[in-house]
């Protein structure tokens, strides 16, 4: 084996470790925020916070600092030491996930670029990718930060950003992934390729994420407790109250009725744009591989719309919610999946037609050797 292949495999080891992780970190800050775990470390101690309380004089100095929130006086008034061990340590885990994930991307990333086995566009994209997880650390927190102020209720806002720079930093890694692995393998060269499917898919992959931010506004609203009935939303095909909110604009990201409506909306549109999707990749020939990475794009969104339709029936219990969240990433990876499918082939050119011998170039032949 060259040392190249064994930089190649180090690199994608490494590329889909991190997508890994980056999964456990969606379904740990899922639990998190399902659990009112969020909450609970009123302090952000970057260093100095990464380890936890080490005996019983530190553990009750942390729990003094949270019965001075609103969370502990509004909602977990008299709650014993233990009772709020077992929120702190969802939220001590999220964060040690987070530096543990930034030490996973940041120590192999400079080990690679000095010894030359990124490239440099790929080391710029990586580092940006690395800047944003860091960013992603800081609006965490300033998440956290609006939940200590009056109500023990995180910014709606700051939620869904969290959530949205949380998904751009697993997507960006995860074509990453998709491109050193099989950049080169997956090149096709197919006749009649479509080529307006790839406008199709980056139109599909904008819808799923319009819905997955949707889907954060209506977990910071808590609006999926407030209708736990399907199809129908207490008892209404359409609700009633969809824009009472004055500026009209308010109703999309600040009611509850609307921004759930609207949930439901999209997710149908990405239900329908998933079978068109399937059908047109499935009449392409089938040595291109989207008739695969079409069907793990529509398992995805089958598993997605029975979690989503469990979670609102059941009130959103804890399982189901993060179930919901990380598949959501699952499916964003299936769309990125298919989509590299598609960049990664290109049409064949068309062949020009062989020129057929002239019946009389025999006898013009003939007559030039005659005349020689």
């Amino acid at each position: 084996m060259s040392s190249k292949q064994t930089a190649s495999r180090g690199v994608i080891t490494w590329l889909w470790l991190t997508c890994a992780l980056l999964l456990a970190m969606i379904i740990v800050g899922g639990v998190t925020r399902l659990t009112g775990s969020g909450l609970s470390i009123v302090r952000w101690e970057p260093i100095i916070g990464a380890l936890p309380p080490q005996d019983s004089a530190q553990w009750q100095r942390v729990f003094a600092l949270y019965q001075e929130s609103p969370q502990y006086q509004l909602v977990n008034h008299g709650m014993d030491l233990e009772a709020f061990k077992s929120i702190f340590w969802w939220e001590y885990f999220h964060r040690l996930l987070g530096r543990g994930i930034g030490l996973v991307v940041g120590l192999p990333l400079i080990a690679f670029w000095l010894t030359g086995r990124l490239s440099r566009r790929r080391t710029l994209a990586l580092a940006g990718i690395f800047a944003l997880g860091g960013l992603q650390g800081v609006v965490g927190w300033l998440m956290v930060r609006s939940g200590l102020v009056d109500l023990p209720q995180v910014s709606h806002y700051r939620l869904t950003l969290h959530l949205g720079i949380g998904f751009l930093i697993f997507g960006l890694v995860f074509w990453q992934a998709l491109s050193v692995s099989f950049g080169e393998g997956r090149a096709r060269r197919v006749a009649h390729m479509d080529p307006q499917l790839r406008l199709h898919v980056v139109g599909f992959l904008l819808l799923v994420c319009v819905t997955v931010l949707c889907g954060g506004l209506v977990a910071g609203l808590k609006a999926g407790q407030a209708f736990p009935t399907f199809p129908l939303m207490a008892g209404y095909w359409v609700p009633p109250g969809l824009f009472a909110c004055e500026p009209l604009w308010r109703n999309f990201v600040d009611s509850a009725v609307t921004v759930h409506f609207q949930h439901r909306v999209l997710a149908l549109l990405v239900t329908f744009a998933t079978g068109y999707l399937a059908l047109r990749a499935f009449r392409a020939p089938p040595q291109l591989g989207l008739r695969r990475a079409a069907s793990l794009l529509t398992l995805a969104v089958a598993l997605q719309v029975v979690l989503g339709v469990v979670t609102v029936l059941l009130s959103v219990p804890v399982w189901a919610g993060a179930a919901h969240q990380v598949n959501a990433a699952l499916l964003l990876a299936a769309t990125l999946n298919l989509m590299h499918v598609l960049s990664a082939s290109v049409p064949e050119p068309v062949p020009e037609p062989r020129r057929r011998p002239s019946a009389l170039a025999p006898a013009l032949v003939s007559r030039a050797a005659l005349r020689e």
